[in-house]
C-alpha cells in the first residue's frame, strides 16, 4: 500500500487519471476530507473537493508503476 498527494485540476486532467487508473488491478481509492472514492470512478472523483490536492491510496502489487504513469499528478 502506497498513499501519496495529487492534484486533479482540470476535467481532462480527470479523464486522463481515470484512463491511467483503470490499467491497473487492486483497489485504488482518492480521499479528500471524510469521503473516500474509487480512483477508477470519474462520478466519484467529481464528488470530491478538487480545489485542494487529494489522497491516492494504492492497494496494488504494482503501486510503483502506478506511481510513475502518475508523477504528473503528485504533489511533492
Amino acid at each position: 500500500m502506497k498513499t501519496v498527494k495529487i492534484r486533479l485540476s482540470s476535467i481532462e486532467a480527470v479523464r486522463n487519471f481515470v484512463e491511467i487508473v483503470r490499467k491497473f488491478e487492486g483497489d485504488i481509492d482518492l480521499s479528500s476530507g471524510r469521503y473516500i472514492v474509487d480512483a477508477k470512478s470519474i462520478m466519484g472523483i467529481f464528488s470530491l473537493d478538487l480545489m485542494n490536492p487529494i489522497t491516492l491510496t494504492a492497494h496494488s502489487d504494482d503501486c510503483d508503476k502506478l506511481l510513475e504513469s502518475l508523477k504528473d499528478y503528485i504533489v511533492d
